[in-house]
Formats: C-alpha cells, structure tokens, sequence
C-alpha cells in the first residue's frame, strides 16, 4: 500500500491512524534517508497509542520506552555500527515484550527483524513539493496484513 502525504500534520495524522490499529507485540520497521519523517511518523503512532509528551528521535540513546497502557518502545539504528550491537542492548525484551515497537533506520538491523512486521519505506516525493512524503507499507505476515486492510478503510491513499 503507497500512501503520499503533504505535510508534517498529514504523515503525524496517519501515524496517529496507524497507532488506534496497532496492538502489543506490533513492530514497525521505517526505512528511509534523513528527513524521510520516520520520527514525524512515530509521533503520530505514540499520538494514536495514547501517548502523552513530545516524542524525538532516540539517534543517542538507541532505544527510548514511552509508557503508556500500550507502552511504545521507540529504536533508532542510525548509530549502531551492526545488528551485534542491538543484540547487547537486549532487543528481544522489546521486540517480544507488551508493547509496539517503532524501529527507525531498520534496515541497518534486517538480520534481527523476526518474520513477522510491517515495513514502512519512507521518502521525499520525486517532482512534489518540500514536504511531500511517499509512505510504501508492506506487511509481512498476515497480522500485517490485515492491519493494513484496515488502515486502508481509514486513509485517503492520495495520488
């Protein structure tokens, strides 16, 4: 599913949208350059999750959990120098825990992604304006699936 937002607002509100969909043990893989609006994008899903505060990027502290009833554990993989380094941080407590996990730049981490997630590939639109962004959702495994058939009943897909 390809979604194309217009501005900061729209890609925080389908976020939000996403995040009333998500349940524990949802993992997010957003792929994308800088300023893709991964993080924009997460805000949004802490938003839809319930979450209070702002939310940033965790780029220095690698993994930030925002409590909640559905707690969101928040994962940055710019940093780290491999998916090892991850591994000595004790991702599976995260991935496998009560909560949705939101990894940004998880490509940098594929090899430690279980079979089952949704990946988001995240980038600036071709010939559209500064803040057009391009959102490809791909699911793997039919907990995704599903997710996205609902998110799909939710969202304008845009152009």
């Amino acid at each position: 599913m390809k979604v194309v937002t217009t501005s900061p607002a729209a890609t925080r509100a389908l976020g939000a949208r996403l995040g009333r969909l998500m349940a524990p043990g949802d993992i997010i893989a957003l792929i994308g350059g800088l300023g893709a609006g991964k993080t924009v994008l997460v805000q949004g899903i802490a938003a839809g999750l319930g979450l209070k505060g702002y939310i940033t990027s965790p780029t220095y502290l690698i993994i930030k959990e925002h409590r909640g009833e559905i707690p969101l554990y928040h994962m940055d993989a710019y940093r780290l120098a491999g998916p090892e380094e991850l591994e000595e941080l004790g991702y599976e407590e995260y991935f496998f825990g009560r909560g949705v996990t939101a990894i940004e730049w998880a490509d940098r981490i594929r090899a430690l992604l279980p079979p089952e997630y949704l990946r988001l590939d995240m980038g600036r639109v071709e010939d559209g304006g500064d803040e057009d962004r391009s959102l490809l959702f791909t699911p793997y495994g039919e907990r995704y699936t599903i997710l996205l058939e609902e998110l799909k009943h939710h969202v304008d897909l845009g152009p």
